[in-house]
């Protein structure tokens, strides 16, 4: 089967190179982002060993865009001595293309580096370019929300300690000139004790009291308890009935 040919640099096809040949393409960060009136650099990193037969080749720079149409950007050819000591080893060269500023979004697509040798072609695997009108724009407030609540609750904190303070300075003497005020009242008052309980005889009246002394002076009267004097019946009951009232009453 005949190799392809490729219609931006023309020869063979990616991929199709003897076996054991040490030459590769290599193309990092497979990505990126560009806004416009911006330049972009195209990388391109060409591996080959320091052989005749490898020292001289062509790059090739071309995209594709989102439509799958290739439009070729730049050729360059590349004729490298050998350096002394370095016959046989691997090379490893940057060759980064960098292109005018984008114009329009339409430049989105993937950027491609194709180097050729003699009988060899190598592709790289591209970098896909984003072509943006605007840089990112952060629509996320968080911060924004959490400054603002962490000033909001350093006020009211502040406010709040503001107002117990002033609350605490302006009871306080009041609570303490009641307490003065009250001290000097109890002060000044008497202690009022309670009234002792009044003597059984005040519940006499002066008749039970009469009766309690007529025995006192009979007792205390010699004479009175050998010649007791006669009673009258009228008398005798008088007596009779003091003596009971006075007993009832005790």
């Amino acid at each position: 089967m005949a190799p392809r040919v490729c219609q931006a640099c023309g020869n063979l096809a990616p991929g199709i190179f003897p076996a054991g040949e040490n030459v590769d393409v290599q193309q990092k960060p497979p990505i990126q982002v560009a806004l416009l009136k911006e330049e972009i650099s195209i990388p391109c990193k060409v591996i080959f060993p320091y052989m005749p037969k490898y020292t001289k080749f062509s790059i090739c720079y071309y995209w594709i865009n989102s439509l799958g149409q290739k439009t070729s950007i730049y050729n360059r050819s590349e004729n490298l001595p050998i350096p002394s000591g370095e016959e046989n080893k691997t090379a490893a060269i940057s060759y980064d293309h960098r292109i005018v500023p984008l114009e329009k979004t339409s430049s989105t697509g993937t950027y491609y580096c194709e180097v050729k040798w003699n009988d060899i072609q190598k592709v790289g695997k591209g970098v896909f370019v984003l072509a943006r009108g605007t840089g990112y724009i952060d629509t996320s407030y968080g911060w924004e929300i959490l400054v603002t609540l962490t000033v909001l609750l350093a006020a009211l904190s502040i406010i709040a300690t503001a107002l117990l303070l002033w609350k605490r300075k302006v009871l306080c003497p009041r609570r303490s000139q009641l307490n003065i005020l009250r001290q000097k009242v109890e002060t000044q008052l008497p202690s009022a004790s309670p009234p002792p309980p009044p003597p059984v005889y005040d519940s006499l009246d002066v008749r039970q009291i009469d009766i309690y002394s007529v025995l006192e002076n009979n007792t205390k009267n010699p004479s009175l308890k050998k010649n007791p004097p006669r009673k009258t019946p009228q008398k005798q009951a008088t007596l009779e009935e003091s003596s009971d009232t006075l007993y009832e009453n005790i």
